[in-house]
């Protein structure tokens, strides 16, 4: 991102931002992870550029959490990261080896930028019942980092399977809980659907003593939004529909309404805000963007009113 474009983030409340650089793993039982190097990879996601983008943030106010994700190579979408397990104990011993390799990396640079915040995984699902190997990482990270840790787990079911919450700073969840079957739903109807979430996540908060970041939340502006807010459009899908538009404002109105206030929230990222030079500001893309949308001024109002917020 450009200086401009994190002024602008600031200027509508934000605090915190999120940069999210990759490993990549070619199967999920196989434990090779290959890091990016020099200048291979997006701006975004090498050194070089997140070095700069912390710059850039640090000087509009804005903190960071540094997010490494492991991406799969799988062109039919039909794997993800939370499918990685390995099938064996050797197997098992060489991912947490090189999975702790590339997350050492990202401690060091996030040490050494005074990035403020880390997380030490993402959606990682089917390995977070090795706990044991989660620990000794965190406790490597530890040894090299100091700010912030969390762990970023996926809203179905992983949250409440991490044994590990005890050692980190933060619960870290990717908050994409379905909250209605609505075409275009009210804010009365997606704050309904936070109810049993919120109670359930409290009881977390409750019973590990660790505020909850929501590491990713967001909304697509189509129709049905609600109903499986995880799923991605379709490729360069456009609407035009103004229901479409408001729906989504009206998820981000419900999420601060219903979740926001909550004791235990430590705050929240909204997925996904692009840079100048990569979007153009119609307003008409289907995705999770609330750029040039009525769900950019609810994100931007309650921000503002209530002291920021990632």
């Amino acid at each position: 991102m450009l200086p401009a474009d994190l002024d602008e983030l600031a200027s509508r409340g934000v605090n915190w931002i999120v940069q999210t650089p990759f490993g990549w793993q070619r199967e999920v039982d196989q434990p090779e992870l290959r890091m990016i190097r020099g200048d291979q990879g997006w701006w975004g996601e090498r050194d070089e550029g997140i070095a700069r983008t912390t710059e850039y943030a640090r000087r509009a106010g804005l903190k960071t959490l540094l997010k490494p994700h492991v991406w799969l190579f799988d062109r039919d979408g039909e794997v993800w990261r939370g499918d990685i397990a390995m099938t064996s104990e050797a197997d098992w011993s060489a991912w947490f080896g090189g999975y702790g390799d590339f997350m050492l990396h990202y401690a060091q640079l996030a040490q050494q930028l005074g990035i403020e915040a880390l997380s030490v995984g993402t959606e990682l699902h089917g390995t977070v019942h090795r706990e044991a190997e989660w620990r000794a990482l965190i406790e490597r990270v530890r040894g090299v980092y100091g700010g912030k840790l969390t762990y970023s787990a996926n809203w179905y079911r992983e949250y409440a399977e991490v044994g590990f919450w005890d050692a980190l700073d933060w619960i870290g969840l990717q908050g994409y809980f379905p909250l209605s079957d609505a075409e275009f739903p009210s804010v009365d109807q997606l704050v309904d659907g936070w109810a049993e979430p919120v109670e359930e996540l409290a009881a977390l908060a409750r019973a590990t003593g660790r505020p909850i970041v929501f590491t990713e939340i967001g909304y697509k502006s189509v129709p049905f939004m609600a109903h499986e807010p995880w799923v991605w459009p379709e490729r360069r899908m456009r609407v035009s529909d103004p229901r479409a538009f408001q729906a989504q404002a009206s998820a981000y109105e419900a999420f601060f309404r219903a979740v926001w206030p909550q004791d235990w929230v430590a705050g929240a990222y909204f997925w996904k805000w692009y840079p100048s030079t990569a979007m153009p500001r119609s307003g008409g893309s289907a995705d999770f963007t609330p750029q040039g949308k009525p769900a950019e001024d609810v994100m931007a109002r309650w921000y503002r009113s209530h002291a920021g917020g990632g």
